[in-house]
């Protein structure tokens, strides 16, 4: 009996085992196929500022991008930010990057050379629009901006982009309004923490690294940017329909924000490429984005929200050959 009952277990066993190998097999196959050689080579990625959002994911997906294709070299360059980067990437000068949807909208619409060959990989995460003054400030909504000194951001950054377009809604204009100057994220803090600006404006991943330090001394609050400058914003034309009302979370900057939320605006930001790119190349850097998210998410808190749900909503951008691949192959 014994006898019968192992021999019959083990034929039971087999088939679970077998069902078990494919299963391993097909999860094996998603992260990296098998049996096929990664591609080699050298690219390009335009990251963002130091400090910023953009330039701490290039770095931490330059290291993912190494764990699965050992032989592809990833160069990344600094940059003013997401205008800056479609530029790059539509001629040429890099090959791979991260921009905000109005960024991209407003490149197209503007023929700019080569922006019919953009193609997105990815929708990555969200960008959400800061305005930050000294805690000690009088500016208490947008329309005290009036007269003061304003960083509005790096020239060619999607900041500078936000900032203008904020401003214009509000009735302040940008240039004889303000005193505007060309801060970004990695230098705007410290210039307002010395009093040498009153406020400036960000657009960035939730936190942004640039802020955090500053928020633990409790040095700064927001402007809110309440939800009836979008109805204005809209109206500027179609680039700014990407622009949507939310709130940035009481988590966000707790020293600072004390449980509660901020109105303000978000966008989302792109992973793209162009549609003359290596169609397998850019399959692999699909697979490696999407399956790293909990590994770059642990450093860069926005990473998080990468989702292979949304991820192909790369609008206003078609998907390029080699992301469809990826999409169409774990579709259930």
């Amino acid at each position: 009996m014994s006898t019968l009952f192992s021999r019959t277990a083990g034929r039971r066993a087999l088939p679970v085992a077998a069902a078990g190998a494919v299963v391993l097999g097909l999860l094996l196959w998603w992260l990296l196929p098998l049996g096929e050689k990664p591609p080699s080579g050298t690219i390009v990625f335009s990251t963002g500022t130091p400090k910023g959002v953009y330039q701490e994911y290039g770095e931490r997906l330059r290291t993912e991008l190494a764990k699965d294709m050992p032989g592809l070299k990833v160069k990344l360059l600094n940059s003013a930010g997401s205008q800056e980067n479609v530029r790059r990437v539509a001629t040429g000068k890099a090959d791979f990057t991260i921009a905000a949807a109005d960024a991209v909208q407003t490149y197209e619409l503007r023929h700019g050379s080569g922006a019919g060959n953009l193609r997105g990989v990815a929708r990555l995460y969200d960008d959400y629009a800061h305005l930050v003054v000294r805690s000690d400030s009088d500016i208490h909504d947008i329309d005290d901006l009036r007269h003061k000194r304003v960083a509005t951001g790096l020239p060619n950054s999607g900041v500078k982009l936000i900032a203008d377009r904020v401003l214009r809604a509000a009735g302040i204009d940008p240039q004889t309004d303000i005193t505007p100057s060309a801060d970004g994220i990695d230098t705007g803090p410290d210039r307002l923490e010395q009093g040498r600006i009153d406020a400036f404006f960000w657009s960035g991943g939730l936190p942004t690294k640039g802020l955090v330090t500053l928020a633990r001394k409790g040095a700064f609050r927001f402007i809110p940017i309440d939800a009836d400058l979008v109805t204005k914003l809209h109206a500027q034309g179609e680039e700014t329909r990407y622009y949507r009302a939310t709130n940035m979370p009481e988590s966000a900057y707790p020293d600072v924000q004390h449980g509660v939320e901020v109105p303000t605006i978000a966008v989302s930001n792109l992973l793209m490429t162009r549609a003359d790119m290596d169609p397998r190349l850019t399959e692999w850097v699909t697979r490696t984005v999407i399956k790293s998210r909990d590994g770059i998410g642990a450093h860069v808190h926005s990473a998080q929200l990468v989702d292979l749900r949304t991820a192909i909503y790369t609008d206003p951008l078609p998907l390029q050959e080699g992301a469809r691949r990826y999409y169409r192959s774990v579709k259930p």
